[in-house]
C-alpha cells in the first residue's frame, strides 16, 4: 500500500484518525502528569486520618475508678492519626488515692497517647501538696510509677525557708523526694515560727 496510490478520501480519513490518536494520546499523558501529584498525595495519606481543633479539651486517666491524672487545654487540636494532643493553656491535676498531689501550669503541652506521656513546656509551674512550688522550661511525666523530669531554669521554693535553682529536677513517682542537678545554687532560710 503505497500513500500516493490511495484514494484522496482515504488519505483523510487515515490524517483524521492519525489526529484523533494524536489529541487522545496528549491528553492521556498530560493528565497523567497534571495528577500524578494528587495520586501520590492520595496514596500517602491515611483516610483515616482525623484533626480535629478544640476549645476546651480535658483529658483524664483513670483505672478502677481512681483518677491519675487530668489535663485541661483551653484551646488545643487532636491528631487521630499519631494520637497525639497539642494543647495550649494548659492546667493539669495529678492525683494518688483520689487527692490532688500536684498541680500545674505551662503555656503548651502535649499528650501522646500510644506512648502514654505528658510533656508541658513554655513557663511551667508547677505547685505540690507539701508547699513546694517549681518553674520550669519542660516537664515530661511518663506515668505515676516513673519520675518526673524537669529541665531548663529551674527555680524551687519552699515558702521563704529554701529556694534552689538548678538546669533539672528529677521528682520522685510520691511526689515526696526529689534530686537537683546541674549549676545548682541553694539558699536556706531559718525559719522564724
Amino acid at each position: 500500500m503505497n500513500w500516493n496510490n490511495l484514494a484522496k478520501k482515504k488519505k483523510v480519513y487515515i490524517l483524521i484518525s492519525v489526529g484523533i490518536v494524536c489529541v487522545l494520546s496528549w491528553a492521556f499523558i498530560t493528565a497523567g502528569v497534571i495528577t500524578h501529584d494528587f495520586k501520590k498525595h492520595m496514596a500517602s495519606s491515611n483516610a483515616d486520618e482525623q484533626r480535629a481543633i478544640v476549645n476546651g479539651i480535658i483529658l483524664t486517666e483513670t483505672k478502677n475508678d481512681q483518677k491519675f491524672w487530668e489535663i485541661y487545654g483551653e484551646t488545643g487540636e487532636w491528631d487521630s492519626k499519631n494520637g497525639i494532643a497539642q494543647l495550649n493553656k494548659v492546667t493539669a491535676n495529678f492525683f494518688k488515692d483520689n487527692e490532688v498531689t500536684m498541680s500545674l501550669t505551662s503555656s503548651k503541652g502535649t499528650y501522646n497517647s500510644e506512648k502514654r506521656d505528658i510533656i508541658l513546656y513554655n513557663d511551667t509551674f508547677i505547685a505540690l501538696k507539701d508547699g513546694i512550688t517549681l518553674k520550669a522550661d519542660k516537664l515530661h511525666w511518663i506515668d505515676s510509677r516513673t519520675p518526673i523530669v524537669a529541665e531548663g531554669h529551674i527555680e524551687i521554693q519552699k515558702g521563704k525557708q529554701l529556694l534552689s535553682t538548678a538546669d533539672k529536677i528529677v521528682i520522685s513517682p510520691d511526689y515526696d523526694k526529689f534530686t537537683i542537678s546541674g549549676n545548682t545554687v541553694s539558699k536556706v532560710y531559718e525559719d522564724k515560727n
